[in-house]
């Protein structure tokens, strides 16, 4: 179902330029490290039967750690993409890391193709994801950016250099379908839901 003019132009709106095909596509900062940080706060007795402590103190402290900041002004990437010349960015929030994808691919009219198993993620998050039957890939990722660029492999080498966890995870095209890869499966990215594509305050 394609989007009305005034919910397309909003969802516009919070994306910084536009993806072009050919681009390929980043994500710098571990996904999820914010929900996984609120997941233990709020369970935290629970989990020590399962962590010990010090795992659990280390999930807490993932969006300070490993996060490039909450806000565009104050985000370690944001300008760094900028000078590299890329054609979009995108601080991701809730709806997590599918949603940012979808929204980026949605705003700018473009296919693509993700692998799933590039995208960097903590194994503080995998584990207590697993433990509440939770999808990790669409926690609660504030501090991670996703970003569409030409040269994908060296500006990820730039990140890295600077202590951020980054790879590129797939490429954009001009066609409709948007895959989604993980090992020998492909399914298509879904939209996501209503609350997700209200437009994030600023």
């Amino acid at each position: 179902m394609k989007l009305g003019k005034k919910v397309l132009e909003a969802l516009q709106a919070e994306i910084d330029g536009q993806l072009n095909p050919g681009d390929e596509l980043i994500v710098a900062g571990p996904v999820a490290a914010e929900g996984t940080a609120w997941i233990t706060e709020n369970n935290y007795e629970r989990l020590r039967e399962v962590f010990a402590e010090r795992f659990l103190e280390d999930a807490r402290r993932l969006p300070d750690v490993y996060g490039t900041g909450m806000e565009e002004e104050n985000n370690k990437v944001w300008e760094m993409a900028a000078k590299a010349g890329a054609s979009a960015r995108y601080l991701m929030g809730e709806g997590g890391f599918l949603g940012a994808l979808w929204k980026m691919a949605e705003a700018s009219g473009v296919g693509l193709e993700v692998d799933l198993r590039s995208v960097p993620i903590r194994q503080e998050t995998i584990e207590i994801c697993e433990i509440f039957d939770v999808n990790p890939y669409k926690l609660l990722s504030g501090g991670s950016v996703l970003l569409g660029i030409q040269g994908g492999d060296a500006f990820v080498q730039e990140l890295r250099r600077e202590g951020i966890m980054a790879a590129v995870i797939g490429q954009t095209n001009s066609g409709n379908d948007r895959l989604l890869y993980s090992g020998g499966n492909a399914r298509y990215l879904e939209r996501p839901g209503n609350n997700v594509m209200q437009k994030r305050g600023k």
